[in-house]
């Protein structure tokens, strides 16, 4: 019994549908003329994509832009149902918990191995940064010499926004992309 299911590299045929308007038929034949040997490659590249567009509109589905190329492995790794099944549960609770999100996004950028030591690195240079400006601020109160006063120190910027405290950092984060 032969298995009558598509597999990757197979050839398909397909006869174009008789309402197909001329200026379909006009670019289809630029294409081909264009393309030589590559044309089936160019067809099938529109194939995938409408049925990736089709897939799109009937479930939830996101593209997502890498930085980088990947490499062959990568793109057959991704090919697979599990993987796609893998990446659509991480991304789904990287966006339903943000407070968790960005804590691993802090262990991704730190060399700590430990998301709480990650953590504990930020609050380190974040308390630094904080002594840094104590010191700053204790030398120009002792600075009694009017002559080498820098009066720009004092100087308060005009409008410093009153920031507020928000129960949720991340959560208009998608709002905000989608504008």
């Amino acid at each position: 019994m032969s298995e009558t299911g598509l597999k990757r590299g197979q050839p398909i045929t397909f006869r174009l549908p008789s309402d197909t308007s001329d200026h379909t038929l006009r670019e289809l034949q630029k294409l081909k003329e264009v393309e030589r040997r590559n044309f089936s490659s160019k067809i099938a590249e529109f194939v995938i994509e409408g049925v990736n567009d089709s897939l799109v509109k009937h479930r939830e589905a996101i593209t997502i832009a890498l930085p980088k190329g990947l490499t062959k492995a990568q793109r057959d790794w991704l090919k697979h149902e599990h993987s796609e099944a893998l990446l659509g549960s991480i991304v789904y609770q990287l966006m339903s918990d943000p407070i968790r999100t960005s804590a691993l996004f802090a262990s991704l950028n730190s060399n700590a191995i430990d998301v709480d030591a990650a953590l504990y690195l930020q609050e380190e240079t974040a308390a630094a940064e904080d002594l840094e400006t104590e010191d700053f601020l204790i030398n120009a109160d002792t600075d009694d010499d009017l002559d080498n006063f820098d009066w720009e120190q004092l100087k308060e910027p005009e409008n410093t926004p009153v920031e507020e405290e928000e129960d949720d950092p991340l959560g208009d984060f998608l709002a905000q992309m989608n504008k």
